[in-house]
């Protein structure tokens, strides 16, 4: 297969999962777990680690459990001096430019943290577009409508295109999709239960009939290999 196009995970993906501000990223996010539900950090962990298998997100959880101030929580997880905590990645623009292809990024972020974060690397200009977790209603990954945003602000197709990320949960989604997707590093989460919403759609939405693929590579930069 004769991939056009790259659209790629950004946090955990172009960058180590040993990042400390994947880290920061965690504590908020739990931070904001303990206060909606009044409990401690402890309470939070455990909570969380045993409902999110149903879940594409936190945030996806959340709302379900009413939570309405969907800004608040972006802006607490994702604060504006957050890429402090990023450290430098010597060689990865060398790498993309060398790709020589078109790529975008799909994230579960808020558009304001890709723009940090790609800032930060110095690689924001090597992308065509960035599709965010507002561009598809707040569902993101592995919701259909976010990679099919994606898609269609670079006019690419499920067929041509090869997704990267580092969670199993997002890169199944695609391949219920009926696409190819590479899964990046390790640990990569837990796959989604059954009953998730998110890959129910997935699943539905594959009319063609096509079965997708997973491919495991330690780093993006292995990829060659398969372009």
């Amino acid at each position: 297969m004769k991939y056009t196009h790259l659209l790629f995970d950004m946090d955990n993906t172009l960058y180590p999962a040993s990042s400390a501000m994947d880290k920061g990223i965690t504590r908020r996010m739990l931070e904001c777990v303990a206060n909606f539900f009044h409990c401690t950090m402890d309470e939070a962990i455990a909570l969380r680690s045993e409902r999110i298998v149903h879940y594409s997100t936190t945030l996806e959880w959340l709302r379900s459990e009413g939570l309405t101030d969907i800004e608040g929580f972006l802006a607490h997880v994702h604060p504006s001096n957050e890429a402090e905590e990023l450290p430098p990645q010597p060689g990865l623009r060398d790498f993309l430019i060398s790709l020589n292809m078109p790529m975008s990024i799909l994230t579960n972020a808020p558009h304001e943290h890709a723009d940090t974060v790609l800032g930060k690397l110095g690689i924001a200009d090597l992308f065509e577009a960035v599709t965010d977790i507002r561009d598809a209603g707040f569902n993101g990954k592995p919701y259909p409508d976010s990679y099919m945003a994606a898609l269609k602000k670079v006019g690419a197709t499920i067929e041509n295109t090869l997704f990267l990320d580092d969670m199993q949960k997002y890169t199944d989604g695609w391949v219920a999709l009926g696409g190819t997707a590479v899964l990046i590093g390790s640990p990569n989460g837990k796959p989604l239960a059954e009953d998730a919403e998110s890959m129910k759609k997935a699943r539905a939405a594959n009319t063609s009939g096509k079965t997708g693929k997973t491919i495991r590579m330690k780093s993006i930069y292995e990829i060659k290999g398969i372009l």
